[in-house]
């Protein structure tokens, strides 16, 4: 009963199309001199009023470049503003572009281009590139000597995990562009200032370090002055008390609904989490598979943009996207956990064929979850298996055993050190989908179970009759008994799921009809009322102020307005579905999923609250 985890629509941003120029304008010069670096800058378009234009540098000569610089004027009135392949900065009418990671190497007779949009008649002027003209005269050889080594190393703040480092500014007969900081004999960051705080260390241990100071020719200056540091005694982000709080980050949310990583941190969850589920991983030939490259590890992130305010590199084999942005999460709050979750209702339909080779299935799994690129990343693994021996978007006849045998092969594989979870159904009902497999005896190998309460009515039967789609417990009139969350933590429960392994789902958002005349649940209704991105399901961030609650039933909120009624849960109903996981000794609660929450969380402030 999850919400769908396979692909969304992506709303992609339209080309703009520009007529193009009759004759390309070049300026300064071609002309290349023997032994040199050189660049060429053309007008690729031009309608009157604005241009797109590229820059391509030539090396020359016989060394290969591992940076870029170049730099020249426009006239006023002329600007440019976008632009790509470059990083590009302004000061007044003069105009500098360096290199982005993966285009600052060019071998000899190689070349590197980026591209510009600008507005206003005018053209450079002033060109140069990496402190010579750019058409080569007055730079035989190009720039050959390197930066003095940057001077004063020091420390200037610590923590258990971290360590901030100064130093000063080292000297260029053309410029220095960039400072690389070791760890040891490791890199480990490139920063342009004389700043830098390396993280990810280890508590009370001891760390050596240097900086090195570099040009945009790639001449590299020799060692500063080696500072070693202690890192503090842990402790640091002790992280929330209380039951664990979970919450899935999906990761089509980057798209439409522009939720990022970093909304995690500036609406204040991240401090009250516990766990992270990232959605969806596809589980495609019996093995668990990619679900959306582009956004689990290729998006560039801006420095605006990322949890750091470190913008991605391009690096070639950089890690970029949502993995990227959870891994700088995980360092600024050290307490959280990430696991990978696999199948929702979308994806489910590959589990039958890894249930018939439950190791081949874990070992893909562990694979991927643990490929060097991301390893650091995830904690463990979660399974959204919708349904094991039942129907789900699809069916499934893998027999009662498939789901504990599948459970068995991931604990196998993935050992004592990593998390092992499912998602699982809340289907209460006799002869239901609980009873359709072996959850019990699963149980032994997994570290928590989240069942899915929520979903269980909604605008799919579209004559209504109107209903909560998470009650907590049942009420008189509720269509179907055994569709509530206590039926279900009861049931797991008598079948032996032991509490301390079980949490409580809660839905970041409301279902609801249209055509609703009664205020009470259980009206009759004309279809599903109108969503942001779906008919009959809303975020509750939108419905608090669209359309707010008038009342409870079953110890969760609904609400009437005009011709729609909607249902989902509040925080002061969270709030009570909170006290009863307490009572219940349940270790804790779940919710699907961040995007739907307020801008400043109100909803997992209400659950870190209940449960203390």
């Amino acid at each position: 009963m999850s919400r769908s985890g396979g692909r969304r629509a992506i709303a992609l941003a339209g080309a703009l199309t520009l007529a193009a120029a009759g004759t390309a304008v070049v300026a300064p010069a071609a002309a290349t001199a023997a032994a040199a670096v050189t660049a060429t800058c053309t007008k690729t378009s031009d309608w009157g009023t604005g241009f797109e234009g590229k820059c391509t540098i030539t090396n020359g000569t016989a060394t290969a470049l591992s940076g870029w610089k170049l730099e020249f004027d426009l006239p006023s009135g002329t600007s440019i503003g976008s632009t790509w392949d470059a990083t590009k900065t302004v000061s007044g009418n003069h105009y500098t572009f360096t290199n982005v990671g993966w285009n600052a190497t060019v071998n000899p007779g190689g070349t590197a281009s980026f591209g510009f949009g600008g507005t206003g008649s005018g053209w450079i002027s002033g060109c140069t590139v990496n402190g010579g003209a750019c058409d080569g005269s007055g730079q035989p050889g190009g720039d050959t000597q390197a930066p003095s080594a940057p001077g004063n190393l020091r420390s200037t703040g610590k923590t258990s995990t971290s360590v901030t480092l100064a130093w000063n500014a080292a000297n260029d007969n053309v410029g220095v562009t960039a400072y690389d900081v070791y760890r040891g004999d490791t890199k480990a960051d490139t920063v342009t200032g004389t700043t830098a705080t390396v993280s990810g260390l280890s508590p009370s241990t001891a760390y050596t370090f240097t900086v090195k100071a570099r040009d945009a020719a790639g001449n590299t200056s020799p060692a500063s002055n080696a500072v070693s540091v202690t890192t503090d005694a842990g402790g640091g982000d002790p992280g929330p008390s209380g039951g664990k709080v979970i919450g899935y980050f999906a990761q089509w949310g980057v798209y439409q609904r522009g939720y990022h990583v970093k909304n995690i941190d500036t609406s204040g969850s991240a401090a009250k989490l516990t766990h992270i589920n990232y959605a969806f991983g596809n589980v495609q030939n019996g093995q668990c598979t990619i679900g959306d490259s582009y956004a689990d590890y290729d998006r560039f992130y801006s420095a605006a943009e990322s949890v750091d305010g470190q913008a991605d590199s391009w690096d070639a084999g950089a890690l970029r996207g949502s993995f990227n942005q959870l891994r700088k999460l995980k360092k600024k709050y050290p307490h959280l956990k990430v696991l990978w979750s696999f199948g929702g209702w979308t994806w489910s339909g590959g589990f039958g064929q890894a249930a018939a080779n439950p190791a081949a299935f874990a070992d893909s799994c562990y694979k991927l979850v643990e490929d060097p690129r991301w390893a650091d990343v995830f904690d463990g693994i979660d399974i959204d298996w919708e349904y094991p021996n039942a129907c789900g978007l699809t069916c499934d006849s893998s027999g009662p055993a498939a789901f504990r045998n599948l459970m068995s092969a991931l604990r196998q594989r993935f050992g004592s050190g990593n998390l092992v979870t499912a998602a699982i159904t809340a289907d209460a009902t006799a002869g239901g989908k609980i009873d359709a497999a072996d959850y019990a005896g699963a149980a032994q190998y997994v570290d928590w179970y989240l069942p899915m309460t929520y979903d269980f009515f909604g605008a799919w039967d579209a004559a209504g009759p109107t209903a909560p789609h998470s009650p907590l417990t049942s009420y008189p009139g509720i269509p179907r008994e055994g569709f509530n969350s206590d039926a279900t933590i009861q049931k797991l429960k008598s079948k032996g799921v032991p509490a301390s392994k079980l949490l409580l789902g809660i839905g970041f958002y409301g279902r609801g009809w249209t055509g609703v005349t009664q205020s009470a649940p259980g009206g009759s209704a004309t279809g599903p009322a109108p969503g942001t991105y779906e008919q009959g399901i809303e975020d509750y961030k939108v419905l608090k102020g669209r359309c707010p609650a008038t009342g409870t039933v079953g110890g969760t909120a609904y609400a009437h307005c005009g011709n729609q009624w909607w249902s989902y849960d509040t925080p002061a109903t969270i709030g009570g579905k909170m006290t009863y996981a307490k009572n219940q000794g349940l270790a804790g609660s779940f919710f699907w999923e961040l995007s739907g929450d307020t801008t400043n969380g109100e909803l997992i402030t209400a659950m870190r609250n209940g449960l203390g």
